[in-house]
């Protein structure tokens, strides 16, 4: 089950969840409530499966924050995660395979291994530092 870490400034608002590599299922599992802009999900596939061929049609969309996952590919990474009015809500270690997304409030990262790699996903279009990002 996928740890949640919600605000304490709006309680009902999700602000962070991670995924852990240990708890993903063959069957399609949707982490990302269906109604934020970053939507992530993940599956084991075992040998032979497949899906339907398809691509993505253009559908207008209009995005009001920057919502962004990490991936540990390789190495570990220590998260910390921080609430709406910027106060430390929690800290997590993440290991290969394990998933952070950050829907709402903030977040940084702590490297806590040589060439730890991580692949980065943000909703876009991404404006840059100075636009995009405020420092807590």
């Amino acid at each position: 089950m996928p740890e949640l870490f919600y605000s304490k400034v709006e309680k009902d608002k999700l602000l962070h969840i991670v995924n852990r590599k240990n708890e993903i299922e063959e069957k399609r599992n949707d982490i990302s409530p269906s109604e934020e802009y970053l939507q992530v999900s993940c599956f084991s596939l075992p040998e032979g499966k497949t899906f339907q061929a398809h691509k993505h049609v253009p559908v207008s969309r209009k995005t009001e924050i920057t919502q962004e996952s990490w991936i540990v590919i390789q190495g570990k990474i220590k998260a910390f995660f921080y609430d709406l009015d910027n106060s430390f809500l929690g800290e997590v270690i993440l290991q290969e395979g394990d998933c952070s997304i950050t829907f709402y409030g903030g977040h940084n990262y702590l490297s806590l291994e040589d060439e730890t790699l991580v692949y980065e996903y943000k909703t876009g279009p991404y404006f840059g530092k100075v636009v995009d990002k405020v420092p807590i």
